[in-house]
């Protein structure tokens, strides 16, 4: 049997020292991973990392300032654009909103004559209008149940407004969205954003369906579930601080201890004599300890003000 050619399929994704930089400084960096086509992507990381900054750069919708990356064989950010064709956005807030102001079937109607105009084949304009009417009906079905959304469940059925849909709802109608292009690859941003436990679970669960179903899917998200491919935002900064401050309270409780047993058998005289060599080097040691805390609180500030810049300057702040 010959494959559909239409047929979605995923697309590998591979990034080797991929980083991105704002005008105050870098908003990721060392990002490396390797993901085969139809794999689930969880992009782990906590508020403020560069998370969506990862996301729209792996769609070529951000250039990158470092490193490599490559999308179906398209390297970024050389081919961006080709990029851009074949990925599509799900719920990324300050990019792809949904309209409360709109219903469920003018969102779905909405994108489906966009997606014919811009992204079609010029033959398909050639159609009688009854088998172009009939060929959108069916790609809109098919993203609807690959979604699971079920228009009869709510409460306007179609004539729903968004502003009246639940979170869970919400996202299903942005994937459906997003998937009415057929793309190899789906990106969404704060998948597990005020969702229940027994909401987020039916959230991964129908990702890993389109997954499954040989789509490509990067999701932000606070905690990666269970066999999703992790991806982390935290800068090595970040985790040789910490290591750092974990090696210093190691070395501060061994001089304690070492501090103690010597008390233990020198005499008055002397123990005095160490008391105050000890606090004398505690007084010199003082401000280095507050320009590492310094330094560590601006470096956290820069990762924050990157992203901000970095958004701002594609207009998506």
């Amino acid at each position: 049997m010959e494959a559909n050619p239409e047929e979605p399929h995923g697309a590998a994704v591979v990034a080797d020292g991929f980083g991105l930089k704002g005008p105050r400084g870098w908003v990721f960096r060392e990002v490396g991973f390797r993901a085969e086509p139809g794999a689930l992507v969880a992009i782990e990381g906590p508020s403020g990392s560069g998370r969506t900054c990862l996301l729209l750069a792996l769609t070529g919708r951000m250039k990158p300032k470092e490193g490599h990356a490559e999308v179906a064989g398209h390297s970024l950010p050389r081919r961006m654009a080709a990029v851009r064709r074949i990925s599509a956005l799900g719920p990324v807030p300050g990019v792809s909103d949904l309209d409360p102001s709109l219903t469920v079937a003018e969102h779905l109607r909405e994108r489906a004559l966009l997606q014919r105009r811009y992204d079609g084949a010029v033959r398909a304009l050639l159609r009688p209008p009854g088998e172009r009417a009939a060929a959108t009906r069916a790609r809109i079905d098919a993203a609807l149940e690959a979604s699971g959304l079920d228009l009869d469940a709510l409460p306007k059925g179609e004539r729903t407004s968004v502003r009246d849909l639940e979170r869970l709802e919400a996202l299903r109608l942005s994937v459906a969205l997003a998937l009415i292009g057929r793309p190899r690859l789906l990106a969404l941003d704060d998948t597990d954003l005020k969702l229940s436990p027994a909401d987020r679970a039916e959230a991964w669960a129908l990702l890993r369906s389109i997954a499954d179903a040989g789509t490509t899917v990067l999701a932000v998200c606070s905690e990666a579930p269970e066999g999703a491919l992790k991806v982390t935002t935290v800068p090595r900064t970040a985790e040789a601080t910490q290591a750092d401050a974990t090696a210093d309270d190691t070395a501060d409780a061994t001089a304690e201890d070492a501090t103690e047993d010597t008390a233990e058998n020198t005499p008055a005289e002397d123990t005095a004599d160490t008391t105050a060599e000890d606090a004398t080097d505690v007084s010199a040691g003082a401000p280095a300890a507050d320009a590492d805390a310094d330094a560590d609180a601006a470096n956290e500030d820069t990762t924050e003000e990157g992203e901000a810049d970095a958004l701002a300057e594609t207009g998506r702040a």
